[in-house]
């Protein structure tokens, strides 16, 4: 697996601090840790359109009372996103269909059993990426926390509201100029995780810090060992990641990337890996 290309390839005005993202049929549906919508972008048009997620939403919610939605996934018209679980304001779950909220959950008792089962402190939980097979559930801590705990958790049963089984594995990503990578974004291709990771110099999962790099990694979803990690950037934060192609002899993705300001404007990025 080599990195062949990393491109930007357009600007998009109005979203700021970009946390995950979705391509199907030549739009992007995009997620922002700042604010209370689904932003819904048209490539060919470059229409933007904002769909409502919560009551009164804005483009710029307070740090402390934002519901910091850092993960997005979809099994077929159905959309998932969810909050980090950082603080209590941050345990929901949308689930939507055609846009339309279908319901908001609070997943407080899952995010409380995660970490009881995992034995990880409320304050190293902060989950940035989500996947959805049909089946099972795929969450991931991101380990910016004291104990660096990238955490993939494995949520089975009928439901996350109170029927679920849980299992969990622990990683140790590589560093970037001496600072361990922690998982911000994932997604499933054929029988392979890839993954997302930033090094970020900060031990909270609240406060954000100087940005060191980012990689890109394979996780085998039948043994959840790892199969490869590349460097991609030394100064990108990437936290969203969507499959963009797929051929025979390579696949592209696209990237965004949270600037961890209220500027509105976010890039998006192609990636090309040879397989």
């Amino acid at each position: 697996m080599e990195i062949s290309q990393l491109k930007s390839l357009f600007k998009i005005s109005g979203i700021g601090s970009a946390s995950g993202l979705v391509y199907r049929s030549n739009t992007l549906l995009i997620i922002s840790d700042n604010s209370g919508f689904l932003y819904e972008y048209q490539i060919n048009s470059k229409n933007l359109v904002r769909h409502p997620l919560i009551e009164n939403p804005s483009e710029n919610i307070l740090k402390k009372n934002k519901p910091d939605y850092e993960a997005i996934t979809n099994f077929g018209e159905d959309l998932y996103i969810f909050g980090s679980g950082s603080t209590t304001r941050r345990n929901s779950m949308v689930h939507l269909n055609k846009y339309k909220v279908l319901i908001n959950n609070d997943l407080s008792e899952l995010f409380s059993a995660m970490q009881a089962v995992a034995k990880l402190k409320k304050e190293d939980f902060n989950l940035e990426g989500a996947i959805y097979n049909g089946k099972n559930w795929y969450l991931f801590n991101r380990g910016n926390g004291v104990e660096n705990r990238n955490v993939l958790f494995t949520i089975g049963g009928e439901n996350l509201i109170n029927k679920w089984t849980i299992e969990f594995s622990d990683y140790t990503l590589p560093e970037l100029n001496g600072v361990r990578t922690s998982f911000t974004d994932a997604i499933l291709v054929d029988n392979t995780i890839y993954f997302l990771a930033t090094a970020e110099d900060t031990i909270s999962t609240y406060d954000d810090g100087e940005v060191l790099g980012s990689i890109i990694g394979g996780i085998d979803v039948e043994t959840m060992k790892i199969t490869f990690t590349k460097k991609i950037s030394d100064i990108h934060k990437f936290e969203g990641l969507t499959l963009f192609s797929q051929f025979r002899d390579k696949i592209e993705f696209l990237l965004c990337e949270d600037n961890d300001t209220e500027i509105l404007e976010t890039y998006i990025y192609k990636l090309t890996l040879d397989l």
